[in-house]
């Protein structure tokens, strides 16, 4: 089927990163959030984000203006029903993913697909609770959305070939590079990513670094753009904690186990950049190791 209209669900980071990205391959989109200043937020930054890439001539005025004309909000999520795709980028717990399905779904045309967003939760098993389990699949942008490249396409056990390659097919209109992945707790990139920003912070809490020693040694050492527990923070601790628990709960593998002091910072509420403080202090001019 051609997709021209596309709805998202979650207005928050990876939210307003794909609309931005669909926007501006010039489909149709239609943001929804419990919130109206979420959604407000959302537009005035994917407005920001499109100007950046204005002033350093990536796309013309012209055409930023085109994208903010394909985007529409709406606190409403039976509006979303007639969308040719739906996205699902709400917060990574699957009872949330669960009851937002259970509440679009008899507002859904027969036709559309329905994916979500979700970094490691089993794929099958949300289709399971929709009356579409084929027309299901997961759709994982990595973050920040318009700057990354990737898209894991994961297919559930029921996930028919068409829909297969029509996410396929749209992911190539978003200039975007595709990798297929099976549906395994975690997926490609959060099944090699999560364990090693594990392991830096069990680094950090055996008093082996520093957070500063970690991440210029994975830094300077290894080549990466950004080290691990820097990387934590911008993910989020309570996403990178949520994703450690479905590699161990769904593998039973001792070597997923979450640090405890991982466990300790998102108890303190230290999640990273979004809160001030994680294994940084971003409450300065700049950040300073909290450890």
């Amino acid at each position: 089927m051609a997709i021209q209209s596309v709805g998202v669900i979650g207005a928050g980071q990876m939210g307003n990163g794909i609309a931005h990205v669909f926007a501006l391959a010039g489909f149709d989109v239609l943001i929804n959030d419990i919130n109206q200043d979420a959604l407000d937020k959302a537009v005035s930054l994917i407005d920001r984000n499109l100007e950046r890439q204005v002033s350093r001539d990536k796309i013309s005025a012209r055409i930023k203006s085109d994208a903010m004309a394909h985007i529409k909000t709406t606190l409403k999520l039976s509006e979303l029903g007639q969308c040719d795709l739906v996205i699902e980028a709400a917060t990574e717990r699957e009872t949330v993913k669960q009851a937002i399905f259970e509440d679009l779904v008899p507002h859904l045309k027969p036709e559309t697909i329905l994916t979500s967003n979700t970094s490691s939760i089993s794929i099958t098993r949300l289709a399971s609770r929709t009356d579409r389990p084929e027309k299901f699949m997961g759709f994982h942008f990595m973050n920040p959305v318009p700057v990354m490249q990737l898209v894991e396409l994961i297919r559930g056990i029921a996930t028919d070939e068409p829909t297969y390659t029509a996410l396929h097919e749209v992911v190539e209109k978003l200039g975007k590079t595709s990798a297929t992945a099976e549906d395994f707790p975690a997926f490609i990139v959060n099944r090699i990513l999560m364990p090693m920003i594990n392991e830096a912070v069990y680094t950090l809490y055996e008093g082996v670094g520093s957070v500063s020693s970690i991440d210029s040694a994975m830094k300077l050492g290894t080549n990466h753009p950004m080290g691990p527990l820097e990387l934590a923070d911008f993910i989020g601790l309570d996403t990178c904690l949520a994703i450690m628990n479905v590699l161990h709960d769904g593998l039973a593998d001792t070597k997923y186990r979450p640090c405890p002091l991982l466990t300790k910072y998102v108890e303190a509420g230290w999640l990273g950049r979004k809160t001030g403080r994680g294994f940084y202090d971003y409450r300065g001019e700049t950040p300073v190791p909290t450890r």
